[in-house]
């Protein structure tokens, strides 16, 4: 079993910046991605940037050149930089590690920008 902590998150005006921090520990395959989904109300849960162990990052369109992807492979653990927020980015983000066939999710953490 994999268990994911993430912590960060708040309120913040727009055009300011954020950190989003998770550790995951428990049974992890050396190769696996970690990343951050969003879910916005009434919205689907979608991607926000994922990396692989060996350090490539994918990120959504709508936070390119906006957030960075970090991690930290020893340690399992990812960051989300987010900067020059937009009201847009409201949602709950989730951590997440795709390990083999498996895919685990933090609890959550509420995001807020306010305009």
């Amino acid at each position: 079993q994999v268990q994911l902590v993430e912590s960060g998150g708040g309120l913040v005006q727009a055009g300011g910046s954020l950190r989003l921090s998770c550790a995951a520990s428990g049974s992890i395959f050396r190769f696996n991605v970690m990343g951050w989904y969003r879910q916005a109300p009434g919205k689907q849960r979608e991607l926000v940037a994922d990396i692989t162990t060996g350090g490539i990052s994918n990120y959504a369109d709508s936070v390119k050149g906006r957030f960075t992807i970090s991690r930290d492979g020893a340690k399992n653990s990812v960051n989300l930089q987010m900067n020059s927020l937009k009201p847009e980015d409201t949602a709950v983000y989730y951590c997440n590690i795709r390990v083999l066939q498996s895919s685990y999710w933090g609890q959550g953490t509420q995001v807020t920008v306010s305009s």
